[in-house]
């Protein structure tokens, strides 16, 4: 064992793993737990996405039990950044994997305005449909959809978490105009 392999035997385990744990190897696949901590999105809208991408395809074994290939991780990741980031809604996001002939270019502008209401309004009209990760709320005025636990915090660690999104998100406008 030369130096290199005893630094990295030595390294300590990347943050969230056991340190008695392996690593995997980045083209091994993944148990829909793994995939959701790394996404940070419930598993039961990973399943979701399942009937709604049939694109998305884990391996199924014994009892049930998904296996996610790194595609299928891949795939999940953009839908993830298309549905939360650049505000889609999952007939947009069907639109595009169809347009794309199953697959999502790299460069695909964010929604359009009218293509960001209707998701808004989506999340709205069904706020049970999984769409947002846990504790975001759907809009910017509107508690519908919020779970439970967000809504039953204090008024003003709600207020607190309000201050802090509001000072990120001018941070962010700044960063966009900087950048434009």
């Amino acid at each position: 064992m030369n130096a290199t392999d005893r630094a990295s035997a030595a390294a300590p385990a990347e943050a969230g793993e056991g340190a008695g744990k392996p690593r995997k190897a980045p083209n091994a696949f993944r148990t829909i737990s793994e995939v959701a901590d790394d996404l940070h999105i419930p598993q039961h809208v990973l399943r979701f996405w399942e009937s709604k991408f049939s694109q998305v395809k884990p391996l199924k074994r014994g009892g049930g039990r998904r296996y996610y290939r790194p595609d299928d991780i891949a795939l999940l990741r953009r839908i993830s950044a298309l549905l939360y980031i650049q505000g889609y809604t999952i007939k947009g996001v069907q639109r595009l994997l169809r347009e794309g002939g199953g697959r999502l270019a790299d460069e695909i502008p964010p929604a359009s305005p009218a293509e960001q209401a209707a998701a808004a309004a989506e999340r709205v009209r069904d706020p049970e449909l999984p769409g947002l990760p846990p504790g975001m709320p759907p809009g910017p005025s509107s508690g519908a959809g919020i779970p439970a636990r967000t809504r039953q915090r204090s008024e003003p660690e709600v207020e607190r978490l309000r201050g802090l999104l509001t000072e990120t998100l001018q941070a962010l406008e700044e960063i966009r105009d900087l950048l434009t």
